[in-house]
């Protein structure tokens, strides 16, 4: 006889365990280019890029990777990267992006000679998987994915404003097929202590508090000592990197998302004041709380 499980109704009595994400869309467009100087990003989200045309390179640790129309990119997090369009590259420093939306009118095979055809997604996967190590990975377009491509470029053609549950759903569907072929050699870091996992929950939950090592040692009984050097060994930075960059994602996802000014956001996150928070800002993402703000990057 079957012991049915009164939880869930999974009627086999076997265990399972699945890992849970929790995917934010940050945007998602179809864009003509005709400027992508980009230097030394660093942002606290994950970025697909696709190019459905030659002509742009990235650079990540002083290695450039030619894009092509083959392939998809996918940027972690917190990586610092430089992009060009090559006809057209202006800057050798800054971040200088000029554009506009493809529209259904446009026809990219007439615009391919003169500017790049640039599709884009940001979002965010939760924590731990935010938190994975710098890096870009190429990904071969299979027909799978060049499908789901091909309906999401046609419908940001017609409509990039508001999206309803089937193209949310397509948008999801595509970020979720091009991560699974990133391949086992990025998400293997991710065998976390269930007490960093533990320490991990209290920071989200109290992003506003200054959180100093000996408050969250206690959260989980240890040492100082002993638990930062247990935190570092499972996410690859201390403590203090890593709240720190927890405060800075989550202003980040505020600027994109409501109206706070920046010392609204300062006095939010637990700064001593808004200087404080520019110095740190700056110091995770390589540009000023403001430039940020102004919603002009990408």
């Amino acid at each position: 006889m079957i012991k049915r499980s009164h939880n869930s109704g999974d009627p086999s009595p076997n265990a399972q365990s699945f890992v849970d994400v929790h995917m934010k869309v940050l945007c998602c467009r179809y864009w003509l280019l005709d400027l992508w100087d980009c230097h030394d990003m660093v942002f606290p989200f994950w970025r697909i890029y696709w190019n459905r045309n030659p002509g742009g390179v990235l650079t990540h640790m002083n290695e450039k990777t030619e894009m092509t129309p083959e392939n998809v990119y996918i940027i972690a997090p917190f990586t610092s990267f430089s992009s060009r369009f090559i006809k057209k590259s202006m800057y050798s420093k800054g971040i200088h992006v000029s554009g506009r939306h493809l529209v259904s009118a446009d026809k990219e095979v007439d615009l391919e000679s003169v500017s790049l055809i640039h599709f884009f997604m940001h979002f965010n996967l939760g924590v731990p998987f935010d938190n994975v190590f710098p890096g870009i990975f190429k990904i071969k377009m299979s027909s799978t994915l060049k499908s789901k491509l091909e309906y999401l470029t046609r419908q940001l053609k017609k409509n990039n404003d508001t999206f309803k549950m089937t193209s949310s759903l397509k948008i999801q569907s595509f970020i979720m097929d091009v991560l699974s072929n990133i391949g086992p050699e990025l998400w293997k870091s991710f065998n976390i202590d269930p007490r960093i996992l533990s320490v991990i929950r209290y920071i989200e939950n109290n992003l506003g508090e200054k959180n100093e090592n000996k408050t969250l040692a206690e959260v989980i009984h240890m040492a100082p000592n002993s638990f930062s050097r247990l935190f570092r060994e499972n996410m690859g930075i201390t403590p203090h990197q890593f709240l720190q960059k927890r405060k800075v994602a989550y202003a980040c996802e505020l600027f994109e998302h409501s109206d706070k000014t920046i010392e609204e956001m300062a006095a939010l996150l637990g700064f001593s004041d808004r200087y404080h928070f520019t110095r740190v800002f700056t110091s995770v993402t390589g540009v000023s709380p403001g430039l940020y703000k102004s919603r002009t990057l990408f």
